[in-house]
């Protein structure tokens, strides 16, 4: 019986040529956006990689010159364009593509398209994630809206119940016979932008399989929450255009206006600070102490007369290393140390504020999904920041070397225009190489999001089996 009610639903919506035209609509909007952003990705990172390979052959060609002025001479390193950002665009258009490496600084990752697009950016990208968790939902409404409140209309729901079909059975029957409509929609987009993961994409991010295969089963989950929602609210409306209303009022409500309060309230409990503010407190702490009782000539002196007496001379001209080289990476290190704390403030204001976009995800499974969405496509804030702490790493590295190459290989007497090194010390830093978090670590930073659709998919089945056979009786 209950797979009677499953294929009857499901055929009632395959009949009819309202949702025959919207879901086509759907579905070429959903491969076009596709197709159009894997095109894109391929593109992109084609340059980012063309890119960061011709600026470390001109590190290589860079002549033979000073360390330290080879540390200020830097490199750059680009983000790569995550593979499964053609599915979900993210914060992509607004974290920056790349960042300048250079001796003293920790600079930002800079030139973000949004700072060449014009202010139609802020409303996102035609992109498939938008399709699937705004319109697809939207979609499922209407499919869902009279499902029960039309029969009720017509007195035929009382008739069927008589017949010695459980209202249980009733529901589940139309929630799966719904839910098959959709994967219908769904499945197209899901099995293309599977055909068209490549080698390469596997060469970007070795996790990319059991990503793609988590981001198509948390859509899944979301499709089946909806669906379930959807058919729940029309089993007790008074009538089908209250369970519409009702209905559009929830989807304007989690898609459209709780998104944007939910970022304005993070920003207003979690103020971040200015570029301005971020910049002079650096600063300040470079030149003054971090904690305002260490200033940089009390440091330098201090240091000066522990380098004296590790070596037991008396002046700077006696020692068998370069005094430069040593004072030089020590400046490095407490720079390094500043940076790393006001970066990290920073840092954990974001995570405060993403933080209770997640916590809110529990009265909104969009907000989940949308989550969790950008994380497994490699363009949340969680992926930009790990990029960035790896690019700066690496420019840690390379400019310690050469620093020490300063420390010990700078004779004391020498000139500092007079000693130079070449190639082979510029070919013996490695080329900058960023590799993409696992799934795991992925997936165990948006344990929330997980945890809110199952949390909603498990309440609302409950909520089904308590509450649908009472359905009849209204």
């Amino acid at each position: 019986m209950l797979r009677l009610v499953i294929k009857k639903e499901f055929l009632s919506s395959l009949r009819d040529i309202r949702l025959q035209i919207s879901g086509t609509i759907l579905i070429v909007l959903m491969l076009t956006a596709v197709l159009v952003g894997r095109h894109g990705q391929k593109e992109i990172q084609t340059q980012r990689t063309k890119a960061q390979s011709a600026m470390y052959d001109k590190w290589l060609n860079q002549g033979n010159k000073h360390p330290h002025s080879a540390a200020h001479y830097g490199q750059f390193a680009f983000k790569p364009k995550p593979v499964l950002s053609f599915l979900d665009i993210g914060l992509d258009n607004y974290t920056g593509i790349s960042v300048f490496l250079e001796a003293h600084k920790q600079n930002e990752v800079q030139f973000s398209a949004a700072q060449d697009s014009n202010g139609m950016t802020r409303f996102g990208e035609m992109t498939a994630a938008l399709i699937l968790q705004v319109l697809l939902p939207l979609l499922i409404i209407f499919l869902t809206f009279d499902i029960f409140s039309k029969e009720r209309e017509e007195g035929t729901l009382k008739l069927i119940h008589a017949q010695g079909l459980s209202m249980r059975q009733l529901f589940m029957g139309k929630v799966w016979g719904t839910y098959l409509m959709v994967l219908l929609i769904y499945l197209p987009i899901i099995i293309l932008a599977y055909l068209l993961l490549d080698q390469r994409s596997s060469n970007l991010d070795p996790a990319i399989g059991s990503k793609f295969l988590s981001l198509t089963v948390g859509y899944a989950i979301y499709f089946l929450v909806f669906v379930i929602l959807c058919v729940l609210i029309s089993g007790f409306a008074r009538n089908s255009g209250f369970a519409l209303l009702t209905l559009l009022g929830l989807w304007i409500a989690s898609c459209i206006i709780l998104p944007k309060a939910t970022a304005n309230l993070a920003d207003k409990v979690y103020p971040a600070p200015s570029q301005f503010e971020f910049r002079n407190a650096i600063k300040k702490k470079v030149k003054n102490g971090i904690d305002g009782h260490n200033p940089s000539d009390e440091r330098l002196a201090s240091l000066k007369q522990k380098v004296l007496d590790q070596y037991g001379v008396a002046s700077i001209a006696e020692l068998p290393v370069n005094w430069s080289g040593i004072a030089m990476q020590a400046g490095e290190e407490y720079t390094d140390r500043v940076y790393d704390q006001e970066f990290s403030r920073v840092e954990e204001i974001f995570n405060k504020q993403n933080r209770l976009s997640e916590w809110v995800g529990f009265i909104n499974p969009y907000l989940a999904v949308r989550n969790l969405s950008m994380s497994l496509a490699g363009t949340d804030f969680h992926h930009h920041v790990a990029f960035a702490k790896a690019a700066e790493n690496y420019r840690r590295a390379f400019v310690k070397k050469m620093n020490k190459d300063m420390e010990v290989n700078h004779k004391p007497g020498v000139a500092y225009g007079d000693y130079n090194v070449g190639q082979d010390m510029w070919a013996s830093i490695e080329p900058f190489k960023y590799n993409l978090p696992s799934t795991s670590k992925v997936l165990f930073n948006q344990w929330r999001s997980i945890a809110t659709l199952a949390i909603w998919l498990i309440g609302l089945l409950l909520l089904a089996s308590v509450y649908a056979p009472k359905i009849s009786k209204l």
